[in-house]
């Protein structure tokens, strides 16, 4: 495969099981494509179809058919399965993943606003944004004084 971002199971599980993540269908349309969902349900169906026979596996499966539901455990399970079946066929591996790739590529981006607003005696500076699940990274610094030197 060309791309050098190789997507781990634990990775493509979740993209492909993302609409049981989601607290319901307008969630999922809010942060991807329509093209990018129907991807998931190939995605996921590929997933299925390879991992058929694992009695494991199949538990999850009809849990999450049954509940509509997943936990990250459950995801943890799947993505260890197909972890395996990834390291044992390379082929479907690469497809995997590029059907992955094509779904991160259908995700909506949130180019909203931030506002920044600045209060406070230590006139304090705080903006910050993240996706759900995401990282957000904060800095301060404050200063005593007239001078800036540190």
């Amino acid at each position: 495969m060309s791309d050098p971002v190789l997507l781990t199971a634990g990775a493509i599980a979740t993209i492909a099981l993302q609409k049981f993540l989601e607290s319901g269908a307008g969630k999922l349309g809010e942060k991807y494509t329509m093209e990018a969902i129907a991807k998931m349900e190939s995605l996921l169906k590929r997933i299925w179809t390879k991992l058929r026979g694992k009695p494991r596996i199949e538990e999850v499966k009809a849990s999450v058919e049954k509940t509509q539901t997943i936990t990250p455990e459950q995801i943890n399970q799947i993505a260890a399965y197909l972890q395996v079946a990834m390291d044992d066929d390379p082929q479907f591996a690469d497809e995997i993943r590029l059907m992955a790739q094509e779904i991160n590529a259908g995700k909506l981006q949130d180019n909203s606003n931030m506002v920044q607003n600045v209060t406070g005696d230590n006139n304090m500076n705080v903006q910050a944004k993240a996706e759900q699940g995401g990282k957000q990274w904060i800095a301060e610094k404050q200063y005593f004084g007239t001078s800036e030197s540190d």
